[in-house]
């Protein structure tokens, strides 16, 4: 069934945070808002920092969390956000969210799901980082969408078609360990897949400047531009600015 008065609306946040709004159900996914960041085994290996702080967007209903690693479930961000606040997220984010006290969660595997009042969330397999997390397909009643931050696409999910969906359009990597971001070879799959009606550049950007031993060698390969000029005609990506709120065509 259409619903022409619906809308869909999403806020890239930088990195891999967003602000999804179905209707009046607002999803904060992945949010790193403050604050640095850094990985196991600490700041000298790889240190994310923002250019500058962000808001927390107001009046929430649901954290979504698609992995427990600090760019994803950041613990800093995380702590800014009433602990009332409902989680749903893959079982390294949940641990995350336990740790920092939030009082209902709901750890989804890939293949489960679960709802949250008009929102059908739908976990998939995500990227092996090194356990599977989670990417979502997400159904409301004013549109359906698939998120995924590192271009990991599960041959489960069988073709349908989406309104939008929310994927890196470049390619993250190390040396000898190959590429852990894969943007450029998955988004056309996904185009063929879901024929979504928008494709929303996520991941790469928001002015992060990493340093530490791995950040010199950090290759980045293709660029949203170069990936969104090889899927067919007439498909609609956006490489969205932080803090642009885009309503999406259901």
């Amino acid at each position: 069934a259409d619903f022409p008065d619906m809308t869909l609306a999403a806020t890239y946040l930088g990195a891999n945070g967003w602000l999804l709004e179905f209707e009046e159900l607002r999803v904060l996914v992945d949010p790193w808002l403050k604050g640095s960041l850094s990985f196991p085994p600490g700041d000298w290996l790889l240190k994310g920092e923002l250019p500058h702080d962000r808001d927390v967007p107001e009046q929430l209903d649901l954290l979504l969390l698609t992995q427990g690693l600090a760019d994803h479930s950041h613990p800093a961000t995380l702590k800014q956000l009433p602990s009332t606040l409902p989680v749903i997220g893959s079982n390294a984010a949940t641990r995350v969210a336990e740790q920092l006290g939030f009082q209902s969660i709901t750890a989804l595997q890939p293949g489960q799901q679960t709802r949250h009042r008009d929102l059908e969330i739908r976990a998939t397999a995500g990227a092996p980082v090194p356990q599977v997390e989670n990417g979502y397909l997400l159904e409301h009643p004013s549109g359906c969408l698939y998120l995924e931050p590192h271009g990991f696409l599960d041959p489960e999910v069988k073709p349908r078609p989406l309104d939008a969906v929310i994927t890196p359009m470049v390619d993250l990597g190390l040396p000898v360990v190959g590429a852990f971001v894969k943007g450029c070879s998955v988004v056309p799959q996904l185009v063929e897949r879901f024929q979504p009606k928008t494709v929303l550049a996520s991941t790469a950007g928001g002015d992060i400047r990493f340093n530490g031993a791995l950040s010199g060698i950090m290759q980045m390969q293709g660029s949203p531009q170069g990936t969104g000029d090889k899927l067919p005609e007439g498909t609609n990506w956006i490489d969205p600015v932080p803090g642009e709120r885009l309503l999406l065509p259901a």
